[in-house]
């Protein structure tokens, strides 16, 4: 089972990136998905998260309003739109799926975790 998040890259601030986190070893397609993030000397922290079917979503107070989050089920593929980027979006962002339908806040929701693509947004 394997998550590869992709997209990510060197922008300045105001720019959008689009994530993507492909799935393969089986489907995720019932299964919550979720993105977090790590900046350099922080902790992971919560991005935002869908439901399996993507009728629910999630985000941080910090990026509500600027990503949106969704996916693509006959892809095995979600997504993560980044708009109006800032420097303190600046991060190695990661995707994870959790073992159930719902998506979560909480990191330990989500039993597998992608290698992460890093976003650096200059000012």
């Amino acid at each position: 089972v394997q998550l590869q998040a992709s997209g990510g890259g060197l922008v300045q601030a105001g720019d959008s990136l689009r994530l993507s986190c492909a799935a393969s070893g089986r489907t995720f397609s019932n299964n919550g998905m979720g993105w977090f993030r790590q900046a350099s000397g922080k902790e992971r922290d919560f991005v935002a998260a869908i439901s399996w079917n993507g009728g629910t979503t999630y985000y941080a107070d910090s990026v509500k309003g600027r990503f949106t989050i969704s996916r693509d089920n006959a892809r095995n593929t979600v997504y993560l739109q980044m708009n109006t980027l800032k420097p303190e979006d600046t991060a190695v962002y990661y995707c994870a799926a959790s073992r159930a339908a719902s998506g979560s806040a909480l990191s330990g929701w989500y039993k597998y975790w992608g290698q992460g693509t890093l976003v650096t947004v200059s000012s």
